[in-house]
């Protein structure tokens, strides 16, 4: 769904007006966590193809594995995100904010392990060896921003890539991903 202006609903974590597919694969945060990170990824299926329904198939948990070979690797993985940025600036909601996705893996940051307790994951569609579009970019803005005025613990700061917080193990979002220009939107609002 492209949009304009976002908001979210603190209550159940959903962006208001916007449907959520809600992904199989999250669970309740722990009891006292305060959302106060937000960690940026990218994706891919099969690799270097930026279809978003393979994506949306493997966070519903209904990826066929037939469809392509690479497939075959990942189809029955248990991973979501909150938030997915198409090429052309599509959102899709698949995680309420309020629980927990399950997009980090084996993480830290801050001292702390476990990220998917504490965090909000948006996967941008796109690659290591790809630039991402101004579509993407002016959205991710304006997500960030209704994530900060629902959530202001989630500080600029506060705001990593994926490789960040799985170093060696993870890559993404990848040297194409311009911070500078992120991190510009998010200030100049």
């Amino acid at each position: 769904m492209r949009v304009s202006s976002l908001e979210l609903d603190r209550e159940t974590g959903l962006l208001r007006g916007n449907p959520c597919l809600c992904s199989p694969h999250c669970d309740d945060r722990p009891e006292g966590v305060t959302i106060d990170a937000l960690v940026i990824h990218a994706i891919s299926l099969p690799p270097g193809y930026f279809d978003t329904g393979p994506i949306s198939d493997l966070f519903l948990g209904c990826l066929d594995a037939d469809a392509h070979p690479y497939f075959k690797e990942v189809a029955t993985l248990k991973v979501s995100a909150h938030f997915v940025i198409g090429r052309e600036g599509d959102l899709t909601q698949f995680v309420p904010v309020t629980r927990r996705a399950w997009h980090a893996g084996e993480s830290w940051f801050d001292g702390r392990n476990r990220v998917n307790d504490f965090s909000v994951g948006i996967e941008l569609v796109g690659s290591d060896d790809t630039r991402f579009t101004d579509a993407q970019y002016d959205l991710l803005a304006n997500l960030t921003r209704a994530l900060q005025k629902a959530w202001p613990a989630i500080t600029s700061d506060r705001i990593v890539g994926h490789s960040e917080i799985a170093p060696g193990r993870k890559t993404d979002p990848g040297p194409h991903f311009d911070w500078d220009r992120y991190r510009s939107s998010i200030s100049a609002a």
